[in-house]
């Protein structure tokens, strides 16, 4: 039996340049396209009782003009969604799996995204920035929203042009670190791309017995990380682990190690080893998402 049968990939659109990225990422990952991807926008409508106001003769132009623009910004929606779908049919994925979804928005548009999110998604990708990027800013107001209320499926946050075809696991060891990997190994497995699974040890060169310690603590995690991700269908001669040591920041590092390397994806747990329970997410994973900007970010659960 075909285990992709079934799944399905939520892609959060908003008629954007930056969120069409996301497309972009997706039609890069050969191993989606027995995947359904559903492509995902919210249109916030203006309510029909203001078009009453056309009874006034003082407002009856303004609301014409409104009129008007709510009838362009839907065609020019239209037209933003089908060549999103383009792009996946043009990269190998099939008409019949790839559907539009042009969702009038109900409560908000992020609340709308996570309502639909929850039905049942293998994963749910958006940019990190839409409509109302500013600059320096890395997220956008809707994607953070995504960031704190996606919990229960990975969150991928698509930077700009990350290149494609190979991922860096940052690897702690905990359940969301596991989760993760189980994560790629479902998505990526028969892909081609490459897969590091890399651990970061915060310590001085002055602590060498703490690190072979941590070293030896981690080994074996690593090795059932291993395990997954061949069970997955990754090739053992596409994954490489390594453990970084002497660095005051891992966060930092995960991000400038992807960058040297060329990993244009980075996946981690939303919590880490030490994670606390009143914080939505661990300082590591929140701090990458903020800086890595030209990578996408996997965020696991």
């Amino acid at each position: 039996m075909n285990q992709s049968r079934g799944k399905q990939i939520l892609v959060t659109l908003d008629g954007s340049e930056p969120a069409f990225e996301t497309v972009r990422y997706l039609s890069n990952l050969p191993s989606l396209q027995e995947r359904r991807i559903v492509l995902f926008t919210v249109f916030a409508k203006v309510p029909e009782s203001y078009w009453d106001l056309k009874t006034a003769p003082a407002l009856r132009a303004r609301v014409m003009e409104i009129q008007s623009w709510q009838t362009q910004r839907s065609l020019d929606l239209d037209a933003y969604m089908k060549d999103a779908r383009d792009l996946l049919l043009r990269a190998g994925f099939s008409a019949e799996r790839v559907k539009i979804v042009i969702h009038e928005r109900q409560t908000g548009i992020a609340r709308d995204i996570i309502q639909e999110a929850r039905k049942g998604y293998e994963a749910v990708v958006a940019g990190k920035r839409g409509l109302g990027k500013v600059a320096g800013i890395v997220l956008g107001s809707v994607a953070m929203k995504l960031l704190q209320g996606i919990s229960f499926a990975p969150l991928i946050l698509v930077g700009k042009d990350p290149r494609p075809g190979k991922i860096l696991v940052g690897f702690d060891g905990s359940e969301d670190a596991m989760n993760a990997v189980k994560a790629v190994a479902s998505i990526l497995g028969k892909s081609g791309w490459k897969v590091n699974l890399t651990h970061v040890i915060r310590y001085g060169e002055e602590q060498r017995e703490a690190i072979a310690e941590a070293e030896h603590r981690i080994a074996g995690s690593i090795d059932e990380a291993m395990d997954i991700l061949l069970a997955g269908g990754i090739p053992r001669g596409l994954i490489t682990t390594q453990i970084l040591t002497g660095v005051t920041s891992r966060s930092e590092t995960i991000v400038k190690e992807a960058g040297q390397q060329g990993y244009g994806t980075i996946a981690l747990g939303r919590r880490g080893l030490s994670k606390v329970s009143d914080f939505f997410m661990g300082r590591v994973s929140n701090k990458v998402v903020q800086i890595a900007r030209g990578h996408a970010v996997w965020v696991i659960s």
